[in-house]
């Protein structure tokens, strides 16, 4: 079977005052890309009986076998948010893609924890290449506090890329979007309920998004990413309509609680209002 999207990255296990949660790009991208239509597969690691992998039931997942399952856990307080990383899966590599899956239209790199190998981008040479490099630019404290720092990588790694989508918070310093657009082919800034910037060659253009009531945002930027590099694949490559599509989807996201609500929710209101092949 030939895939149309596959996503890279950890499943995690998120734990919040309500309960653990199944989280990771790999888990909202990649079931809202299935809810698009598209034949979806994921890539991850962790434990290979975590409780969370029943939330991708519909899609196709290989597996990489770990000790652990990443698991993030969110601690507010007086000073704002403080993210812990308790534990790590392995790191996944070029090693781990099954046979017949470098031929996929749509490839995601999603990493969360510094858990993808980067050199995996060169082996699907046919493939529109998607990264969202939050992950890469995540490291973390011996008492496991999260922290931001600069992705040394990104000018060997960026231009290999066919979209590079981040958010205004992975944002380090002034310099970064300068530096992030001149590396990239195509890169686009999600901007929370504004919507997003493109920034395609010399041209940059904001991108409203569509008013909506928010009630959960968890997983609105994973969302978003899923539903452009879709969209823009289907398109012929253009990326503001594709921006207009991915603020659309994740606008409907944000008005729902839980993975299973939001992409129902999309796979409705997509098939109503777009013409989704």
């Amino acid at each position: 079977m030939k895939l149309d999207y596959l996503v890279i990255g950890h499943v995690t296990r998120d734990v919040t005052p309500t309960g653990n949660l199944v989280g990771g790009t790999v888990s909202y991208s990649g079931r809202v890309a299935q809810a698009l239509g598209r034949r979806t597969a994921v890539l991850t690691s962790c434990q290979p009986d975590y409780e969370g992998l029943h939330d991708l039931t519909d899609l196709t997942v290989e597996v990489v076998p770990s000790a652990n399952t990443t698991t993030f856990e969110n601690i507010y307080g007086p000073d704002g948010r403080t993210q812990l990383i308790d534990t790590v899966a392995d790191i996944i590599g070029p090693e781990h893609i099954p046979t017949g899956w470098t031929e996929t239209a749509v490839v995601h790199l999603a990493p969360v924890a510094n858990e993808v190998d980067p050199a995996i981008i060169q082996h699907f040479q046919h493939s529109l290449i998607g990264l969202t490099p939050q992950g890469w630019l995540r490291r973390w404290t011996d008492d496991h506090r999260v922290y931001a720092r600069d992705w040394p990588e990104a000018e060997q790694y960026l231009p290999l890329a066919d979209v590079v989508i981040v958010s205004e918070e992975d944002l380090l310093d002034e310099a970064m979007l300068p530096r992030y657009r001149q590396l990239s082919r195509l890169l686009i800034m999600t901007e929370n309920v504004r919507g997003c910037t493109v920034f395609a060659g010399d041209e940059s253009r904001q991108i409203p998004a569509p008013q909506v009531t928010q009630v959960e945002p968890t997983g609105a930027g994973d969302i978003f990413a899923a539903a452009f590099l879709t969209r823009y694949a289907q398109n012929g490559r253009n990326p503001w309509q594709a921006a207009e599509f991915a603020n659309f989807v994740a606008a409907q996201s944000v008005t729902q609680v839980g993975l299973d609500a939001k992409t129902e929710l999309i796979q409705k209101v997509t098939q109503e209002n777009y013409s989704i092949t």
